[in-house]
């Protein structure tokens, strides 16, 4: 058509937009709506010809303007309950009048389609727009989109334009809360794979945040088991997609409590299959806990509803226990518990002769008469029982002679108590012989003195 030419002298429609869009500025915040809403049904030729943009960046420019003049607490948090206000009324309207200035264009762009948020989204992270501002828009714009939207399809449309350009801000920036929301409503939504790993990705990474309630959720349609485990391991996953070691030890620690909490509440789940509470246990290092009586508990109610296991397999559910970090009563219970199997319940009592063992080297290195004829012996003695108890221990096979070391371990304990006590009244007694000597060694020094 030749449009891009003048004909007969006058200004044809191409030269006439041009001229319109050098007065963009002018124009009002209703009018530069109208033309992107128009533009919305143009999109391939308005992108080619550069209108959009242009239109775009007039918008973005006066978005961006009303934010930077406006000192909103709620901008610099994605969760601005954390900010407390003053009984002052003048300071918390002066609040509402800021969070105002700075969120009023919510409901005006919330009309427009997921391809041109796609594109408006991009344009405001390019212009350093407030992350926290920029995430508060896109929960508004999804949750707007899904009050009006009539089929499914405009559902998932809208849920990955948000999952996509949230992925794009500062995680500390977007709220938590809200992620696990979205979680849950996807998961009645059939979303592209590549927009739920990336929605799962940054609710891994804040996974310190969360709660059990947040774990708790029910399994996909057509499984048997009660919660979705594979889910929460995902999650773990992405919370040390960068190695343990890059995590701060609070934050690790704080998840593996959260973690046991968790297993704790699947495991009576009859349809929890032994490699998936396995994996549960092992998905976080070592270093993660303390202490391994809650997963000993865990276990414990595990093998409960899990009567059936064989010995095998319930030998492979230990694997994941470690004897050393188990409390002395954990590991007295483990021994006595009939549920467990014969060499983990082995295990568990050459771990507390070890320990007991470790406790009579200190009290012997403890005492200044170790040197002692006497403790000499008693320390020598006392060194071949553990030996030989270990020894036996370590060939432990049938249950027999597991209550025999049960026996065995008690008293043991009860010898401990009692070389304690005799280590206690032979350094009082080495004390007083000490006292003794001294005094009668100054006496002898004096009475030279004394003749003279």
């Amino acid at each position: 058509m030749e449009m891009e030419k003048s004909v007969s002298g006058n200004q044809n429609l191409f030269e006439l937009t041009e001229n319109s869009l050098a007065d963009i500025r002018y124009w009002t915040w209703s009018e530069l709506l109208d033309a992107l809403k128009q533009c919305q049904n143009l999109i391939p030729v308005a992108s080619s010809s550069g209108v959009i943009d242009k239109y775009l960046d007039s918008l973005i420019g006066r978005v961006a303007s009303s934010c930077e003049t406006s000192p909103c607490p709620s901008t610099s948090s994605a969760d601005s309950s954390g900010f407390r206000l003053s009984c002052d009324s003048k300071s918390t309207e002066s609040f509402k009048n800021s969070i105002f200035r700075a969120t009023w264009w919510f409901e005006d762009l919330a009309a427009f389609e997921p391809f041109l948020i796609d594109i408006l989204a991009k344009q405001m992270v390019s212009r350093n727009l407030d992350h926290g501002i920029l995430s508060k828009f896109l929960f508004y714009y999804q949750k707007s989109r899904f009050a009006s939207a009539k089929i499914m399809d405009e559902k998932c449309k809208t849920m990955e334009t948000v999952i996509e350009k949230l992925y794009l801000l500062d995680l500390s920036c977007i709220s938590f809360k809200t992620l696990f929301g979205m979680l849950r409503i996807t998961l009645n939504l059939k979303i592209s794979k590549c927009s739920r790993n990336k929605l799962e990705s940054m609710i891994g990474s804040l996974l310190d945040q969360a709660t059990l309630d947040n774990l708790l959720l029910p399994s996909p349609v057509g499984s048997s088991y009660l919660y979705d485990v594979n889910l929460v391991l995902r999650l773990l996953k992405s919370f040390i997609s960068k190695g343990a070691c890059c995590v701060p030890l609070t934050r690790l620690k704080k998840v593996a409590s959260l973690i046991d909490l968790y297993i704790a509440e699947v495991a009576p789940d009859p349809c929890l299959k032994p490699y998936k509470f396995l994996a549960l246990v092992k998905s976080l290092p070592e270093s993660a806990r303390d202490s391994y009586d809650a997963i000993y508990h865990a276990t414990v109610m595990y093998f409960e509803v899990h009567s059936g296991l064989c010995e095998e397999e319930k030998m492979k559910v230990c694997s994941g226990l470690k004897y050393e970090k188990l409390s002395t009563e954990g590991c007295n219970h483990l021994a006595q518990n009939k549920k467990f199997p014969t060499k983990s319940a082995g295990q568990a009592l050459i771990t507390q002769q070890v320990r007991l063992k470790s406790l009579l080297q200190e009290t012997n290195q403890a005492s200044p008469y170790i040197n002692s004829p006497c403790s000499f012996v008693e320390t020598e003695n006392t060194g071949k029982e553990d030996q030989q108890i270990v020894l036996y221990a370590g060939k432990l096979d049938l249950s027999t002679e597991n209550e025999k070391l049960k026996v065995h371990l008690q008293g043991m304990q009860c010898r401990v108590l009692e070389l304690e006590k005799v280590c206690r009244k032979m350094q009082n007694q080495m004390a007083k012989m000490l006292k003794s000597r001294v005094s009668s060694h100054n006496n002898a020094r004096s009475l030279p003195r004394l003749c003279s």
